[in-house]
């Protein structure tokens, strides 16, 4: 149970940070955050390999990329959305 808490505590913060660094919003404030730290990690993870600092079965560097693509993405999607409408 402790990992499953800890698994969405770093999915969270490394969603976060890849929204911080790139200057954009994730769409769904925190749950947006972990979900966007969980399936970047996983991206990142299945991309890049696994390499670097491992913080509870996240690997940093690869899983921190990997939520920035995939806010970018996402922030791209949606704002053609938007203009749409």
């Amino acid at each position: 149970m402790m990992s499953f808490i800890w698994y969405l505590v770093i999915g969270g913060v490394l969603g976060w940070l890849a929204g911080v660094i790139i200057g954009r919003d994730v769409p769904g404030g925190i749950i947006g955050n972990i979900v966007a730290g969980i399936i970047g990690s996983w991206i990142g993870s299945a991309v890049l390999g696994n390499w670097g600092w491992q913080v509870s079965d996240f690997y940093v560097f690869p899983a921190l990329i990997g939520a920035i693509v995939l806010i970018f993405i996402v922030s791209l999607i949606m704002r053609s959305m938007r203009k749409a409408t």
